[in-house]
């Protein structure tokens, strides 16, 4: 069933799940970075099912096990778990899907800002070898290296951030929001890798620009926000619809 974690290949476990499994041991660490990974790089959808015995299963550890590594990710908004309920890959709405966006605007921006001040040339040469490997993904048509590079990217921005808040809410932020560009990406719509934006906003932190890094930032995430398609979803179903004609069968009320 699609959505379902199961330990047949493709899934979050299959061959990478047991190799995982035979590197971190019994650790929570290894389920909690087997479901982060497969949800950023799209193979676990917004509201896919996670059952503790099946991850358990794959990734040979106990259920205590499992529920810590989940409630880390819960934690984190990657997952979300109700009482009595089989824990699922989060599935933001469309209203905090825009929030979470003008939010990423705000501290990215601030981020690249910061960095502009303080990269060094190790951090450079980091960025330098980021940018080679997304170009080369995306020349030669990799699809899913290709997003998982571009969310590479923001991360290492993070990464290299020397204020520990920023840096931590721009991870969580950046989470959240490829969750949401897996949930409402528009048919066809462009990755998040747009040709220049990355090495534009590399190129401005790496000359100490900092306003210009900024700007590039949130130009890229408004640009990256309008591939999705965020419009008003039509869920409520018109029972006049569904039942039309049984009243006058029926004779009425």
């Amino acid at each position: 069933m699609r959505g379902l974690v199961t330990g047949r290949s493709g899934a979050v476990g299959g061959s990478a799940g047991q190799k995982r499994k035979r590197r971190l041991g019994t650790s929570d660490r290894a389920v909690y970075e087997g479901v982060y990974d497969a949800v950023l790089d799209g193979r676990l959808p917004p509201g896919a099912r996670l059952p503790e015995t099946s991850l358990g299963d794959i990734f040979g550890v106990s259920r205590i096990v499992v529920r810590k590594a989940l409630g880390r990710l819960a934690h984190e908004h990657i997952v979300t778990r109700e009482p009595n309920q089989v824990a699922r890959v989060a599935s933001p709405s469309i209203a905090e899907t825009r929030d979470i966006f003008d939010a990423r605007r705000l501290v990215e921006s601030e981020v690249v800002r910061l960095l502009a001040d303080t990269v060094n040339e190790s951090q450079c040469e980091e960025l330098r070898i980021a940018m080679e490997r997304e170009r080369r993904a995306h020349r030669s048509g990799r699809p899913e290296e290709r997003v998982r590079l571009s969310i590479d990217f923001h991360m290492r921005l993070a990464s290299c951030c020397t204020n520990g808040v920023y840096r931590k809410f721009l991870k969580e932020l950046v989470s959240r929001s490829s969750l949401t560009v897996a949930l409402y990406k528009a048919p066809g719509a462009a990755p998040c890798y747009m040709e220049g934006e990355h090495q534009a906003i590399a190129d401005a932190v790496m000359r100490g620009d900092g306003d210009t890094a900024a700007r590039l930032a949130v130009a890229h995430l408004h640009a990256l926000e309008a591939t999705l398609d965020l419009s008003p979803r039509q869920d409520q179903i018109d029972l006049a619809d569904v039942f039309q004609g049984v009243g006058a069968k029926s004779g009425g009320a």
